[in-house]
């Protein structure tokens, strides 16, 4: 996957605020630092957040945060929400890591999603391939595509990311399919109005059968049916079987491998267990870290 999807995110309320009016709701400038910047601005006759910078108010992650909300492009600053650092996507969306992950992006919605499937299962063919963060990641540039994407923790066992975005104690998918929970398991995630994630939730005994339940099938089609994409973070398959009831729901794979760590021969059996489940692998994604 190397070609980037061209998008076309659409504008609503915060494109009518001017950015002096943004500054001064993230509490970035007061009312008499807006009247000092206006009068540099039509003085020098250049740009409300150029002149607001060059009077030493702002930075220019303070123009790009506001310039974000103008055209619907959420993203935080580091320190600004609980989530982890490594959330690359949330906190530098506009480095060349993130830009590899809006490639991939372009590349599922082209291969998957436009072919009307809902649901995608982020797999690592062993344990450490960072296939949680990659998943994390990947969930939010498809919600700062205006996508409303559900990050479902089916990871029973290993859970990430309620470590990830700050949901410790939440009940989850377990939770939901155990009878113990309903759809308010769901969390929407602060800052992001686009993006949800269903915890794993109260560690069972019995993860493996708890997937392999009926009442999951019916659980999937209700989240397909509230969500554009619904990207499913489960267990690597070298070391647990847990993943293929997702998998055979989601019926598509999304492969992660390690640059110098994953061996070929769990790349083929992936392949082949997917395969068996009925479910496809869409392509497949190098990190390297």
């Amino acid at each position: 996957m190397n070609h980037p999807y061209p998008i076309n995110p659409g504008l609503h309320g915060a494109r009518q605020a001017s950015i002096g009016t943004l500054l001064l709701e993230a509490g970035k400038i007061t009312a008499e630092n807006a009247e000092n910047v206006a009068a540099l601005q039509q003085e020098e006759g250049i740009r409300f957040g150029e002149a607001a910078q060059r009077l030493g108010l702002v930075n220019e992650a303070d123009i790009q945060q506001v310039l974000a909300r103008q055209f619907d492009y959420p993203y935080v600053q580091v320190g600004e929400k609980q989530f982890s650092p490594k959330l690359v996507a949330a906190f530098q969306p506009f480095s060349r890591q993130v830009e590899m992950l809006r490639a991939v992006r372009g590349q599922l919605m082209m291969r998957w999603f436009a072919r009307g499937r809902k649901a995608l299962a982020i797999v690592g063919a062993g344990p450490g391939d960072g296939a949680s963060l990659f998943a994390a990641n990947l969930a939010v540039v498809f919600s700062q595509l205006g996508e409303r994407t559900l990050l479902v923790d089916a990871n029973l066992r290993h859970p990430a990311q309620q470590e990830i975005f700050d949901l410790h104690g939440r009940s989850g998918l377990s939770d939901l399919l155990a009878g113990r929970a309903g759809m308010e398991a769901v969390a929407p995630v602060d800052g992001f109005v686009s993006l949800s994630v269903l915890p794993a939730g109260t560690q069972p005994p019995n993860p493996a059968e708890l997937l392999a339940r009926h009442a999951f099938t019916g659980l999937n089609a209700q989240l397909e049916l509230s969500h554009d994409i619904v990207l499913y973070d489960v267990p690597d398959l070298a070391t647990a079987s847990d993943a293929l009831p997702v998998i055979a729901r989601a019926k598509g794979v999304l492969l992660v491998v390690r640059k110098n760590k994953t061996s070929l021969y769990d790349v083929a059996a992936v392949g082949e267990q997917a395969a068996q489940a009925g479910a496809e692998v869409v392509g497949s994604v190098l990190v390297d870290f």
